[in-house]
C-alpha cells in the first residue's frame, strides 16, 4: 500500500533542498529528537531497572562499568553508520538512485561483516576488558562481564538499526525509525521487568539485544518499501560495489576513530572513578544515563546538519547552507537552555529513579550541576561539526575530539584527583571526573567555532564553501 501525498511528507523521505530551512529542519528534527530519546532508554531502563532491584547498587555499578566499553567496540557501526548517511544525503540530494542503490548494498554488506567480527572479538575479550576496568568488587566485575558478552551476542541487531536508520535520516526519513524505536523500546522495558528477578544483569542485557534486534530487522523492512526512492537488491549486497566501500569507509573512519577516542577515555577515567568505590560508580553511572538525555538534543542536531548539509550540497543548493546552519545553531541553544534549567531544578529527582542511597544520589546531584552549563557549549560545537561532516569534512570533528579528549580531559580528571586528595577522598574527589569533562566540552566549542570560520577545509567545495 502506497501513501498518499500528505502522509508522505510526513512518514516519507523528505527533501530538505527545497522550503524553508527552519521549517525542514524542525519536521526532520523533532521525530529525530524523539527518537534518540528512545534509543537512549535502552541502556537507561535497564540501569533504572537494575538499580531499584534487589541487586541495588551493585548492579547498577556493573551496568555502568560495562558502557564504555561498549561504545569503544561500536566504532566500526558508527564509522559505516556516518559514511553511509553522508553518501545517501548527497546521492538523493542529486537524485542518483543507481549510486544510492549501490550505497546501500555496500552498508549492507558491511553491516554483515562488522558485526560478525565484534561479536565474536567482543565475546571472548570481555572479561579481559571489564578487568582493565578495574572493577570495584568481584561481584561487580562479573556482573559486568555477564551484561558485556550478552550483548555482544546481539550486536549485529544494534548495528543493523545504527547503520540502516542512518541511511533513512540520509534520506530525511527521521519518523520510521522513531516508531520503530518506540515499539522496541516498549518491548524493551517488559522484558527488563519479567527478566530482571529471575536473571539480574543478564536479563537486562538479553531484553536489550532481543529489542535492538526487532528495530534493526524494522529498518531493513522500509528500506525494502520505500521503491520510490531506492531498491535494495541482493546483488548489491553479495557484490558491493568497493569503490563506494572505501569511500563509507573514508567519510566514517575519522567519526568512528572519533567515537573510539571518546570511549578509550571514559574506560581510562572509568579506572579514576573505580578507586573511589562502589558508591561514586553508581553516582557517575545514574550520572551518565541523565546526561544520554541531555546531550540527546545536541547529537540530534548535529545529525540534522550534516543531513541537511549532504542533501543541498548534493543538489548544488549553496543558498540554503547558511540559512540552515544558523537555524540549528537557534534550536540547538534553545533546547539546551530548556535542559540545563531542568537539570538545576531536577537534579535530585533524576538521579534518584536509579538508586535509593543518599550517598550516591548526592554526588550524582553534584555531578550534573557541574555538568550543566556544558550542555550549552556542547550545543554549538555539535552543530558546527554535524555542518562540517554533511559537506565531507569529517577530519576536522576528530582532530578537535583529540585535543579534548586525550590531551586535555583524561590527564586533567587525573590532575585534579591529585590534587584534590583528603582523608575522605585518599584517591582524589569526585570533582575530578565531572570539571574536567566540563573543561573538554568548552574548548570543543572554542576549536569548533575556530575551525568552522577557517577557509582552508571549504576550499575542496568550490562555489558552495564560500556560501557556508
Amino acid at each position: 500500500m502506497s501513501l498518499t501525498p500528505k502522509l508522505r511528507s510526513l512518514f516519507g523521505a523528505q527533501d530538505m533542498t527545497i522550503g524553508s530551512p527552519m521549517s525542514c529542519l524542525l519536521k526532520f528534527s523533532i521525530p529525530l529528537l524523539i527518537g534518540n530519546f528512545a534509543q537512549q532508554m535502552y541502556n537507561t531502563v535497564d540501569a533504572m531497572v537494575i538499580g531499584q532491584s534487589a541487586w541495588g547498587d551493585q548492579g547498577l555499578a556493573a551496568v555502568g562499568l560495562a558502557g564504555p566499553i561498549v561504545n569503544l567496540l561500536l566504532v566500526l557501526f558508527m564509522g559505516i553508520s556516518t559514511g553511509a548517511s553522508i553518501l545517501s544525503a548527497q546521492f538523493f540530494g542529486a537524485k542518483d538512485r543507481p549510486t544510492l542503490n549501490k550505497t546501500i548494498g555496500a552498508s549492507l554488506f558491511l553491516i554483515v561483516v562488522s558485526g560478525l567480527l565484534m561479536m565474536v572479538v567482543g565475546y571472548f575479550l570481555s572479561p579481559a576488558l571489564i578487568a582493565m576496568t578495574n572493577p570495584p568488587s568481584p561481584e561487580v566485575g562479573q556482573g559486568a562481564t555477564a551484561y558485556l558478552q550478552i550483548l555482544f551476542l546481539g550486536i549485529i541487531g544494534c548495528g543493523m538499526y545504527n547503520i540502516l536508520s542512518g541511511i533513512l535520516r540520509g534520506l530525511g526519513d527521521s519518523m520510521m525509525p522513531l516508531l520503530f524505536l518506540i515499539v522496541a523500546c516498549a518491548l524493551n522495558i517488559v522484558l527488563d521487568l519479567a527478566l530482571v528477578n529471575r536473571m539480574g544483569v543478564a536479563g537486562v542485557a538479553l531484553a536489550t539485544i532481543i529489542a535492538q534486534g526487532l528495530s534493526g530487522l524494522l529498518c531493513l523492512w522500509r528500506l525494502c518499501r520505500i521503491r520510490h526512492i531506492c531498491d535494495v537488491k541482493l546483488q548489491h549486497v553479495l557484490h558491493p560495489d568497493k569503490p563506494l566501500m572505501w569511500k563509507i569507509g573514508a567519510l566514517g573512519l575519522p567519526a568512528g576513530i572519533t567515537q573510539a577516542i571518546f570511549s578509550m577515555s571514559a574506560i581510562v577515567v572509568q579506572s579514576l572513578t573505580n578507586s573511589l568505590g562502589d558508591e561514586m560508580v553508581a553516582a557517575s553511572t545514574a550520572v551518565m544515563r541523565v546526561d544520554g538525555f541531555a546531550m540527546m538534543p545536541n547529537f540530534t542536531f548535529g545529525t540534522a546538519a550534516t543531513t541537511y548539509i549532504g542533501q543541498n550540497i548534493g543538489a548544488d543548493r549553496g543558498d540554503r547552507l547558511r540559512p540552515g546552519v544558523k537555524a540549528l545553531l537557534k534550536l540547538g541553544l534553545i533546547s539546551a537552555f530548556i535542559l540545563v534549567s531542568c537539570i538545576l531544578l531536577f537534579g535530585h529527582q533524576l538521579i534518584g529513579m536509579f538508586t535509593k542511597t543518599e550517598l550516591t544520589i548526592r554526588l550524582g546531584v553534584q555531578g550534573l550541576n557541574t555538568l550543566a552549563v556544558g550542555y550549552i557549549c556542547f550545543s554549538v560545537s555539535q552543530v558546527l561539526q554535524g555542518t562540517m561532516r554533511g559537506a565531507g569534512e569529517t577530519k576536522v570533528p576528530m582532530y578537535i575530539s583529540i585535543i579534548t579528549t586525550v590531551l586535555l580531559r583524561v590527564p586533567l580528571a587525573y590532575l585534579i584527583a591529585y590534587f584534590t586528595r583528603t582523608p575522605e577522598w585518599p584517591h582524589g574527589q569526585p570533582v575530578a571526573l565531572f570539571s574536567s569533562l566540563l573543561i573538554s566540552w568548552v574548548v570543543a566549542m572554542l576549536l569548533s567555532i575556530l575551525t568552522y570560520r577557517m577557509k582552508w577545509w571549504r576550499k575542496k567545495l568550490g562555489e558552495l564553501g564560500h556560501a557556508l
